[in-house]
């Protein structure tokens, strides 16, 4: 009876381990072939992607990450998806893709990529600051995040540069209201305005005009000595510039002065640092 007992026992014992066994070879067979599932759709939305089929290579990235979330590539196929959105010029849907992977994946290496390419989606977007200075405000605080949290980065070095010009173009905003407020002669929220280039946007292309323009309106309301203070002003750090110029001939009347130089405007002439975007794009196939 003990007998029976026990090989009863060992019957059970060596019938569970079998089965385990069963279970964990199913297992294992079952996640190599998602794996590869996985594989087949990633290429298969690569290919698409190089032939510019977006909509199709999207979904393709996007089936192979669920299809096995648990992958390694789960994420790059995330990324994937929110990319070529991103390159065809689908920012809305590129937007969503990569505020989806941020939430999903956040400790992924990949992250400052995907920063990257969300303020670039927000950055492309800025059409006219002066009417709607949301997409700019995004890709500003995207670029400060880099700048930030990931200062040893190709993508933080653009960022610096592209804060650069988005400074202007805020700099840009508040010159635009100030010369409203100078046509209409309303002169104290002029002078408010142009204080903000000052102390806000100092580094930006309208600092010189905006001192000139002090200098101007306080010459207009009489007061000549806070206008000679920022004529100073000017002088002192922009003594070639054109807006010197043109402060100088407020005091001086019998000065020669093309005016023509005074109000021409030119674009600050600097070249894009997103080369380096596509040698990080290379490295997600590695």
């Amino acid at each position: 009876m003990k007998f029976t007992k026990r090989f009863l026992l060992i019957l059970l014992i060596c019938f569970l381990q079998i089965s385990c066994s069963k279970e964990e070879k199913v297992t294992v067979l079952k996640e190599q072939n998602l794996q590869s599932q996985m594989m087949e759709l990633y290429y298969e939305g690569y290919e698409a992607f190089l032939q510019r089929d977006t909509l199709y290579a999207a979904k393709k990235f996007n089936e192979a990450e669920l299809i096995f979330p648990q992958s390694d590539w789960a994420p790059i196929s995330a990324l994937m998806t929110a990319y070529v959105y991103y390159a065809d010029d689908y920012y809305p849907d590129a937007i969503y893709h990569l505020e989806r992977y941020l939430k999903v994946y956040p400790n992924h290496p990949d992250k400052d990529y995907a920063h990257y390419l969300l303020a670039m989606c927000y950055y492309e977007n800025i059409v006219d600051e002066k009417r709607d200075l949301g997409p700019l405000l995004n890709a500003k605080k995207e670029f400060e995040y880099l700048v930030k949290n990931h200062p040893g980065t190709e993508f933080a070095s653009d960022a610096k540069f592209k804060l650069d010009l988005i400074q202007d173009r805020l700099a840009g905003k508040e010159m635009y209201i100030a010369r409203h407020y100078v046509k209409s002669k309303k002169w104290i929220p002029a002078i408010n305005r142009f204080k903000i280039i000052l102390e806000k946007y100092e580094t930006s292309v309208y600092v010189e005009e905006a001192i000139h323009r002090l200098a101007e309106i306080h010459y207009i309301i009489g007061l000549e000595d806070e206008a000679k203070k920022y004529a100073s002003l000017l002088g002192y750090n922009y003594g070639s510039s054109k807006w010197y110029k043109a402060s100088y001939k407020l005091f001086n009347k019998d000065y020669e002065l093309n005016e023509k130089q005074i109000f021409s405007t030119k674009k600050k002439d600097k070249k894009s640092l997103f080369k380096n975007f596509k040698k990080r794009f290379k490295n997600l196939f590695k």
